[in-house]
C-alpha cells in the first residue's frame, strides 16, 4: 500500500512514519518545516528517517538514505496546485493527515496561522483525496474539540459545539468537512481525537518539554489553574499503535460496511488516549523524580482557551480494534527525560566541536 503522511517531520508524524516503514509500507512524507517551534528538532527527526537536511528544497523529491520505502517532499498544504500534482503523480492508496498548526495558546495570539494550515490545508487534502480516488483518509483531530463539555469521560457521542479556542474550532471544522465529503462523495474518512500526547522527540511547546527544560535550567515552571489540572496523558507509542490498528485492521472494512447498510456515510470518529485522567501534580512529580530536582513552581490562573480536565472514553477503539494503551506515566516520562538529556547533550557537543 502506498500511503501519504502529511506532517512527517512533526512529533506524531515522525513516529508514525518510522513505524510504517518498519512494517514495509511505501511511504511518501511531506512537511513545510515551519518555524512555529525549533526547526532543528524537525530536521533532526527527518535525519532519523534518513533525510539529509542539506538536501531539503521545496518540491524536490528526496529518497531516504536509511529506508528504501520513504520519499520526502517539502510542500506547504496551502499550495493546492503542488498538492494536486503530488497526488496525481503518486496515486496514493491511503492518506494519513497529521499536519496542522498546533497549539491552543498560540491560536489566541496568531489566529491567522490556523485558518491557512488547518482549514485551507485540510480542504486541499480532502479535494485531492476525492479527485484522485483515495481509498481512505485518516486525519488527526484533537481532544480539544470537547471544549466546555463537562461529561466525563469524553465520548465521541458527546456534543462538541462549545470549542474553547480557535484551534479547537478548526479541528471541529475538519470533522464537519470530512463528514460532508464522506456523505457527498463516498470518501472513507476517519478522524482520530488525540489526547495530550507526550514522549521522546516531543514538541517544545508541550508541558512535559517546557517543564523539563525549565527544571534543567533552574527556572520556575508555570503551573496554570493553581495546579488544579488533570489530563489524559497518552504516550506517543500508544497513539501510533492506535493509528496502526485503524489502518491495518481488516475488520475495519466491516465498520464502514455497517455504516453503508444503515444509510450512513463511510465516516467515523475515534478517541485515541490512555483512558485515564492524571493530575498535573503527579506528572510533575515524575519529571522531578527523573531529574533528581524539585521544581520551582509559579502558580497561575487558568489560561484563556484552556480546559481544566480531559479524559478519553476509548471503548470504541477497544471494541473495533483491540486497542490497549500500555505505557504508564512513570515509564513514559522516564523515556522522555532520558531522550531529552541525551539529545541536548549531543546538540551541545556539536556546537562546541
Amino acid at each position: 500500500m502506498k500511503i501519504l503522511i502529511t506532517g512527517c517531520a512533526g512529533f506524531i508524524g515522525f513516529h508514525l512514519t518510522r513505524q510504517l516503514l518498519n512494517f514495509n509500507y511505501e511511504v511518501t512524507g511531506i512537511d513545510n518545516i515551519n518555524d512555529y517551534y525549533d526547526v532543528d528538532l524537525k530536521y533532526d527527526r527527518l535525519a532519523e528517517l534518513g533525510i539529509e537536511r542539506k538536501s531539503v528544497m521545496a518540491n524536490r523529491c528526496l529518497k531516504s538514505q536509511k529506508y528504501t520505502g520513504l520519499e520526502f517532499y517539502k510542500i506547504d498544504l496551502t499550495a493546492q496546485d503542488e498538492i494536486f500534482t503530488l497526488f496525481n503523480e503518486k496515486r496514493f492508496d491511503w492518506v494519513c493527515h497529521l499536519a496542522a498548526q498546533a497549539g491552543v495558546r498560540y491560536s489566541i495570539t496568531d489566529p491567522q496561522a490556523y485558518i491557512g494550515a488547518n482549514l485551507q490545508g485540510f480542504f486541499n487534502v480532502l479535494e485531492a483525496s476525492r479527485k484522485f480516488k483515495i481509498k481512505h483518509l485518516f486525519y488527526a483531530s484533537s481532544s480539544s474539540v470537547y471544549g466546555l463539555n463537562t461529561n466525563m469521560p469524553f465520548s465521541t457521542i458527546d456534543s462538541t459545539d462549545q470549542p474553547a479556542s480557535l484551534y479547537a474550532a478548526t479541528k471541529k471544522c475538519n470533522e464537519l468537512m470530512a463528514h460532508s465529503y464522506s456523505h457527498l462523495f463516498d470518501l472513507g474518512t476517519t478522524g482520530m481525537r488525540f489526547f495530550t500526547v507526550y514522549g521522546p522527540w516531543g514538541r517544545p511547546d508541550m508541558a512535559l518539554f517546557l517543564f523539563t527544560k525549565a527544571i534543567v535550567e533552574g527556572k520556575p515552571i508555570q503551573v496554570f489553574n493553581q495546579g488544579q489540572m488533570k489530563r489524559d496523558f497518552t504516550y506517543v507509542d500508544d497513539i501510533v499503535n492506535g493509528i496502526m490498528k485503524i489502518i491495518n485492521k481488516v475488520a475495519y472494512k466491516s465498520v464502514m460496511k455497517e455504516n453503508k447498510q444503515q444509510g450512513k456515510p463511510p465516516y467515523h470518529i475515534y478517541n485515541i488516549g490512555k483512558g485515564l485522567s492524571i493530575a498535573l501534580s503527579e506528572f510533575i512529580y515524575e519529571i522531578e523524580k527523573n531529574l533528581g530536582t524539585i521544581a520551582k513552581k509559579e502558580y497561575l490562573p487558568m489560561q484563556d482557551g484552556d480546559i481544566e480536565m480531559t479524559w478519553s472514553d476509548i471503548t470504541a477503539m477497544k471494541k473495533d480494534f483491540g486497542y490497549q494503551p500500555c505505557t504508564g506515566i512513570a515509564e513514559g516520562v522516564k523515556n522522555f527525560v532520558d531522550w531529552y538529556t541525551m539529545y541536548y547533550a549531543q546538540r551541545k557537543e556539536l556546537v562546541h566541536s
